[in-house]
């Protein structure tokens, strides 16, 4: 993939990240919510522009920017995994709580995926989900992904009280570019 264009879609506007949006990283990655199904923990100021400059210079991450506000509103993730020549790629994604459940998750995956599958030499797609997150399970049928499969007890993004770590399961769902005629 060369330099990053914008993609426009009719709400938002997917770029690279710049130092000046370390303050609306901030105002949805210090919420504890994002966190539910993700690694990690809230952010404070200085992770965010630490964060915003690392993306800044990142071909795998998108900033998620509604057009009308002129706001960052969240992230894809969109990535060649190894090994190279299968021409793989991973797709994922966190938006501030604050705008889920309007479309703008999958108006965002979707775009991404299809400008992928237009404009650069991708095989197949593929994105990972707690079984128990629906919203991003759905979002992923929604956008024409297909469910591969349940990897049991794969992940541990936490630990217990006493120093165990929690591990859970994790759903596997992939598109393949033969898929991808007439999808979100």
């Amino acid at each position: 993939m060369t330099q990053k264009q914008p993609i426009t879609t009719e709400r938002l506007i997917l770029r690279a990240f710049c130092a000046a949006d370390a303050d609306d990283l901030y105002a949805y990655l210090s919420d504890e919510r994002v966190y539910q199904f993700e690694p990690g923990a809230p952010i404070d100021r200085e992770q965010a522009k630490k964060m915003a400059a690392e993306f800044s210079t990142s071909s795998d991450f998108w900033a998620v920017e509604v057009q009308a506000e002129q706001k960052v509103i969240g992230q894809v993730y969109f990535k060649q995994i190894d090994p190279l020549h299968l021409m793989t790629w991973e797709l994922g994604y966190i938006l501030s709580p604050h705008y889920q459940r309007q479309g703008y998750a999958s108006e965002a995956a979707g775009a991404l995926v299809r400008h992928g599958f237009a404009n650069w030499s991708i095989h197949r797609v593929v994105a990972h989900c707690n079984p128990q997150n629906s919203a991003s399970w759905k979002l992923l049928e929604k956008i024409g992904f297909r469910r591969e499969g349940l990897l049991k007890k794969n992940v541990c993004f936490r630990k217990d009280a006493a120093g165990e770590p929690l591990w859970t399961d994790t759903l596997v769902y992939a598109r393949l570019d033969s898929e991808n005629a007439d999808k979100q």
